[in-house]
Formats: structure tokens, C-alpha cells, sequence
């Protein structure tokens, strides 16, 4: 079993875009541009009305299948900021968590230090949410479960909100600037 395996780097970025909080009616902007380097993700994040920016990936097709490992590491060129993974997985209900509006995810906070570093993120450590409020304790009556074989989406977000529905410690309204420089599968 290998005991890393590269998921995305450089332009294989390409096709990630932003989404912002203008989706539910907030002021922030930010865009995702893509270089030999990676993905950058800048712009200007408001707290009123929304306070959220991210650079999505397009969908998984086939899904990612990342059996064998623990979790992902980023390598970035961070801002000191905290920002969140959000991993979309494809459940074995025939898709009904995704009817969920605003989809379910599974996130986990990390600290993106001003300048080059490498985070690890334990999949064990990804806590399932719905528009930043966590579902644990919900009454939903559904079997969640993280699949790391069916992962079809990966997001990177600045948000007002933390992966406990919390406030972020790490917010910062202003002006970000992010560079992921790659994704490998630990």
C-alpha cells in the first residue's frame, strides 16, 4: 500500500471554482484562479449578510476513491487565517443526503500559518454538517457515514462559522489570499 497519493497539484486545479456567500444573499467576492503553482483563492470576505468565501472542485466522475488512506494534506502558502476542508461523499441511500438543501458535508477547520506549510487532516476528524451546522445529535433518522471510497466533491472555505456551527476563532473579515498548492491522499 502506498503510503501517499498526489489527488490534485498545479493546474490539475483547473475547473475548481468559487462559491460565496451572494448565494444566499451576502456581499462577499472572491475567485479562484488556477496556475502551474496551484489554486489561489482571493477576494474580499463581509460578515454581513453571509460571511463566507471558497473555491469548490467540480464533481468526482467516478467518484474519488481513497480507500487505504487516513486523510488528506495540504500544501499551501497560507494567510493566517482558519479555514475549512468540506468533503462531499456519495451515500449508499440512492442520494436522499443530498436532497438535504445546502447538501451534507463533511468538514474539519484547520489553520492555514502566513507562509509555506503542509496540513494533515485525519478523515476520522471530519464532522458532518449541513450549511455549517453540525448533525450530531440530530433526529434526521439517517445512517450517516463518511464513505472515503465514494468522496465526489472537495471545498476549501473562509467562513465566519466554525465545523461546530460555532464562531470561526480564525475569522477575518478583509481581504484573503490563499495558494493550495496541492492535495495528497495520507
Amino acid at each position: 500500500m502506498a503510503t501517499t497519493k498526489l489527488v490534485v497539484a498545479g493546474d490539475g486545479f483547473s475547473g475548481w471554482h468559487a462559491l460565496n456567500d451572494t448565494v444566499m444573499g451576502g456581499r462577499s467576492s472572491a475567485v479562484c484562479r488556477v496556475s502551474s503553482q496551484g489554486l489561489v483563492l482571493e477576494g474580499e470576505v463581509v460578515e454581513t449578510g453571509g460571511g463566507f468565501v471558497s473555491c469548490r472542485s467540480p464533481l468526482f466522475s467516478p467518484p474519488l476513491d481513497l480507500s487505504g488512506f487516513e486523510g488528506l494534506q495540504l500544501d499551501l502558502l497560507g494567510d493566517g487565517r482558519r479555514y475549512k476542508l468540506a468533503v462531499a461523499c456519495a451515500d449508499r441511500m440512492a442520494g436522499l443526503t443530498e436532497l438535504i438543501p445546502g447538501g451534507l458535508r463533511w468538514v474539519v477547520e484547520f489553520e492555514a500559518p502566513a507562509g509555506l506549510s503542509s496540513v494533515s487532516l485525519p478523515f476520522a476528524q471530519l464532522r458532518a454538517s449541513v450549511r455549517a451546522q453540525p448533525l450530531e445529535g440530530l433526529p434526521l433518522g439517517l445512517p450517516l457515514h463518511f464513505d472515503v471510497a465514494r468522496i465526489t466533491r472537495l471545498q476549501i472555505l473562509h467562513s465566519r462559522f466554525g465545523d461546530d456551527g460555532g464562531a470561526n476563532r480564525g475569522f477575518r473579515a478583509g481581504p484573503l489570499h490563499l495558494e493550495l498548492r496541492a492535495i495528497h491522499a495520507i
